[in-house]
């Protein structure tokens, strides 16, 4: 078994699109203008949800994504204008992370696994 997508709820798919485009993920499918688009995660999907009523409520799940390099990506959301909730930290259970929100305020985690 594995888990094959992520779904987030989105008030704004126009806006939540062009975040996630802008942290480097590849749309697959959807779009700006859709209901339900995917997008490409290595070999899995991240899948935005367009809900039908202005508010969405406040997202508690944490969506961990593994990079290569943790640093590299944070310089990378910044010069993309993005704005990481915090600078890449080493952690107790042994990865480097950094946290950021989308626009509807879903906590995602960028991490690698620190040398042991």
């Amino acid at each position: 078994m594995r888990i094959s997508a992520v779904t987030l709820a989105t008030t704004c798919m126009s806006t939540a699109v062009d975040f996630y485009k802008r942290l480097g993920f590849e749309l697959h499918r959807g779009g700006e203008s859709a209901t339900f688009t995917t997008f490409s995660v290595g070999k899995h999907h991240l899948n935005l949800r367009l809900l039908e009523s202005a508010s969405a409520p406040p997202s508690t799940t944490l969506v961990i994504f593994g990079v290569n390099d943790v640093d590299k990506m944070h310089r990378l959301l910044l010069e993309r204008g993005l704005h990481p909730e915090f600078e890449p930290r080493d952690a107790e259970w042994g990865e480097r992370y950094f946290h950021i929100r989308d626009p509807d305020g879903h906590p995602l985690s960028f991490a690698e696994p620190l040398a042991p």
